[in-house]
């Protein structure tokens, strides 16, 4: 689909379902972080616009909800690569070589931390401590581990990535 301020065409389709969740969950606004998770899921990140939509539905002040979008490193203001990309730079994980494990990612894909290929294909981040320490350096793609990883692996993992067709496969 083509993109229009970021937002995919088709924005009616996208708001439907939203709207339809945010109904069946009885616009109860205890659910701002359901909401928010699904909204995620339906767009891919959380623009402006999109947030705006939970507020008008269940009556939430968009400054309420830009904070929990903010707070929470599991969202996005930005779009994300079909991939994502996180490498773990908390303490065990940096001291295991995790900083050139990213500086590494960089290089191949061209991109810093928070950025999205030009293809669309991966997207970058880093984040602090994934709570297995006893596996650094971690770095997680989608919703794969890789324990124990190393600079010279870093090309390989990634080509299992560009030669799939969606994430997940």
């Amino acid at each position: 689909m083509a993109k229009t301020n970021g937002l995919c065409l088709g924005i009616s389709e996208q708001e439907a379902r939203l709207k339809d969740y945010i109904e069946k969950t009885g616009r109860d606004p205890s659910l701002l972080l359901s909401y928010l998770q699904e909204a995620q899921e339906i767009f891919g990140y959380l623009p402006e616009e999109v947030q705006v939509i939970i507020s008008k539905e269940t009556g939430i002040p968009l400054a309420d909800i830009y904070g929990v979008v903010t707070f929470y490193s599991q969202f996005s203001l930005v779009p994300k690569g079909r991939n994502s990309i996180s490498v773990c730079l908390g303490t065990a994980c940096y001291v295991k070589g995790a900083g050139d494990i990213l500086a590494r990612i960089k290089e191949l894909l061209n991109i810093e931390v928070g950025g999205v290929t030009e293809d669309g294909l991966f997207s970058l981040d880093a984040t602090r401590c994934v709570g297995a320490c006893g596996l650094a350096p971690v770095v997680l793609i989608n919703k794969d581990v890789y324990p124990k990883m190393t600079v010279d692996a870093v090309e390989e993992v990634l080509k299992k990535y560009r030669n799939k067709e969606e994430p997940g496969e």
